[in-house]
């Protein structure tokens, strides 16, 4: 018998219907885990912890899952350091966006403080 191989397009349709329902499953498992939050450490995002998968050190947002989770449906990953390696302007571009706010706040900060005369 031959095995039928699937598309890319269909590789990730089934992958994002099985993360989603990932995500599902842990908010009704606990509620909680929609409102606390983590930093992923593929993309760098702060992401809920549901839906979100340990990979051995890493912890991967509902959005990381599906790529690393694709990437290894098409062999185009063989280990998550490789989607971590992939990932790191992402996270670079993450923290920087991070350090931005924090400066804004801080700014906002200043100038909303009450004044001493």
């Amino acid at each position: 018998m031959s095995e039928t191989k699937k598309t890319k397009e269909e590789v990730i349709e089934e992958m994002q219907k099985v993360v989603e329902q990932m995500r599902l499953d842990d908010i009704e498992d606990n509620p909680d885990s929609a409102n606390e939050y983590f930093q992923c450490d593929a993309c760098g995002a702060e992401a809920p912890l549901a839906g979100s998968i340990q990979y051995g050190q890493y912890r991967l947002c509902n959005d990381c899952v599906l790529y690393a989770e694709v990437g290894f449906e098409l062999k185009q990953l063989n280990n998550i350091e490789e989607l971590i390696d992939k990932m790191e302007d992402k996270r670079l571009e993450a923290d920087c966006e991070f350090i931005r706010q924090d400066q804004l706040r801080n700014v906002k900060n200043m100038f909303e403080a009450p004044s001493e005369n």
